[in-house]
């Protein structure tokens, strides 16, 4: 393998996804938020990626089988949209820049063949003080206000890092729409109910409002 390869377990028909994308980063935020979304919404698995710029173990699961680091695909249809969910336990290491570049240009070229036209990436975003609450980047002047008048925050004069500003930035670019969510977290460990604030935000906007505790249990830890 000497460059990303794309592995399709089915082809789902799907009317204009939204593409929901929640990585591993600052506090877990984005891949614990996607992980409860794909819970949430009984998502199935279609397609995974793979990538030689990925670390370089494999993971193992409760049966003992192995398997190389992936980026996973899931497809939902919700009442009000279908979605198109990627999350991951990996990304390149963040001094290979040029690996970044080339799986998100990956991801976003495979979500473009399926229909998706909006974009929403996952991530945290890490403060001193412990106040939750999520941040918002956009594409577009009239989304990041659309989203703060639904209760985020601006993210001004900051950075995203990794796949989460990227996915985002490199969409743009091909005129695509979207946003990046951004929950508040203290520090490097699993943080749950940041988590599970980003998700609980992600469903309002989607429609579809969040009962308090829902979910944050089966959230990944790792």
């Amino acid at each position: 393998m000497d460059k990303p390869y794309l592995r399709k377990l089915s082809t789902p028909t799907l009317e204009n996804p939204v593409f929901v994308q929640g990585l591993p980063g600052f506090g877990n935020v984005g891949r614990i938020a996607a992980h409860l979304l794909i819970k949430f919404c009984d998502a199935k698995p279609f397609a995974e990626l793979y990538s030689p710029s990925f670390p370089d173990y494999v993971s193992i699961n409760a049966k003992g089988i192995c398997h190389l680091p992936r980026y996973e695909f899931y497809y939902a249809s919700m009442e009000k949209n279908n979605l198109v969910i990627m999350t991951g336990e990996i990304q390149p290491s963040f001094e290979d820049v040029v690996a970044h570049y080339q799986v998100c240009e990956e991801v976003i070229d495979f979500v473009e063949t399926l229909g998706c036209h909006f974009i929403i990436t996952m991530g945290g975003v890490p403060i001193t003080e412990d106040k939750a609450q999520v941040y918002i980047a956009a594409t577009s002047p009239e989304l990041a206000t659309e989203f703060m008048e639904k209760g985020a925050v601006i993210y001004s004069k900051g950075r995203i890092v990794g796949g989460t500003g990227l996915t985002l930035a490199l969409a743009k670019e091909r005129k695509m729409e979207g946003v990046s969510l951004l929950g508040t977290t203290t520090g490097f460990r699993a943080d749950r109910e940041a988590g599970f604030l980003v998700f609980k935000f992600l469903m309002k906007t989607l429609g579809k409002e969040i009962k308090e505790g829902l979910g944050e249990n089966n959230a990944p830890e790792e």
